[in-house]
């Protein structure tokens, strides 16, 4: 059932209240603030209707209301104003990102910590799927004897290094004519399509014992084949410990466990990511809506950053049910922006 005019108004007030101040609403506490020029009474009447009609909720017979998982959804769908950023701290998001994009992962991560640190929240970042990523360089560099490091460069100039054991014997010219014999073999071919057989017919002509070079070449296709993992960049955990809804110490584990589980929640953006069925800049999830164990009580805002018309990986906030969806939307919205835009100069 659509909600008239008043009763928008009234909802749209008890979010923001609640939003501010963590307590529930009274009638009393919007008098003023709702845009309406009615009593406490006629407030109360139209909160008890929103309660009926599944917008509001009330924790405790005697306190006041609060938006229930459908009644944020109304809230952000068709009734929250997207705060707009300053040109002050635009500009100094723009400067404390371009200041870190010499590699896609530094830049990343430094956009996961950005949006923790403005808004308040919980972020994350993760890299590109890049099955369909082509290798672009390798490298690999000793360290010491028998300690080597494998760098591969891909797609985007997404770059992947491992420390790696090597036979004693293989010295670092032998490691360069190899590293290079790889490179001008394989560059352009998809990373998923690059067989260890691959790496033997592009380094036959470098004269190595076969034993040796079997291992070295054993070793150079592990790190090509794991750079094509994806990397997940979390910041601000701590964060959502500050806000009321996480101060029982058994919901801030289960949150923080959800958090930290290996690809769980990696996994979920991409899917949300690739299910998406509008064409907006982000998509928000509220409390059911996220289908992970230990979500129930946060929302989650998340949007894609993209190389063209490719889509390449997520970033995305996540807060309480009571998050300031305003605020998130607009900073994930410009660092998003950001981010594509530093891509694009690639």
């Amino acid at each position: 059932m659509p909600l008239d005019e008043r009763k928008q108004k009234v909802l749209q007030a008890v979010v923001d209240e609640y939003v501010a101040t963590a307590d529930p609403v009274s009638s009393r506490s919007i008098v003023g603030h709702c845009g309406l020029d009615v009593s406490p009474a006629t407030l109360r009447n139209e909160m008890a209707e929103l309660e009926e009609m599944g917008y509001l909720e009330q924790p405790h017979t005697s306190s006041g209301r609060v938006p229930s998982d459908a009644g944020y959804r109304i809230y952000v769908d068709q009734l929250m104003p997207v705060t707009a950023l300053s040109r002050q701290e635009k500009t100094r998001l723009s400067a404390d990102l371009i200041a870190q994009c010499n590699e896609l992962e530094t830049l990343l991560r430094q956009a996961a910590e950005l949006l923790a640190s403005s808004t308040g929240y919980t972020s994350v970042a993760i890299t590109p799927h890049l099955h369909s990523s082509v290798l672009d360089q390798v490298r690999m560099l000793m360290i010491e004897p028998g300690k080597v490091l494998v760098i591969v460069v891909v797609t985007a100039g997404i770059v992947r290094d491992r420390l790696t054991r090597m036979p004693l014997e293989i010295d670092a010219e032998t490691l360069n004519k190899l590293a290079k014999a790889i490179e001008i073999g394989l560059a352009g071919q998809r990373i998923d399509e690059i067989t260890l057989l691959s790496l033997e017919k592009a380094t036959e002509r470098v004269k190595v014992p076969e034993s040796l070079l079997n291992q070295v070449l054993y070793e150079a296709y592990v790190s090509i084949k794991q750079a094509d993992n994806l990397e997940v960049f979390l910041s601000g955990v701590p964060n959502l410990l500050t806000h009321p809804e996480f101060r029982d110490s058994l919901r801030a584990k289960t949150v923080v466990d959800a958090l930290t589980q290996n690809g769980l929640i990696a996994g979920y953006m991409r899917e949300d990511a690739l299910n998406k069925s509008d064409d907006g800049e982000f998509m928000i999830r509220i409390g059911q809506e996220i289908s992970l164990h230990g979500m129930e009580e946060c929302s989650f805002v998340s949007t894609v950053y993209k190389m063209g018309d490719e889509l390449m990986g997520n970033i995305g906030v996540i807060g309480p049910r009571r998050m300031s969806y305003s605020n998130v939307v607009s900073r994930i919205t410009f660092i998003s922006r950001m981010v594509n835009s530093s891509l694009e100069d690639r």
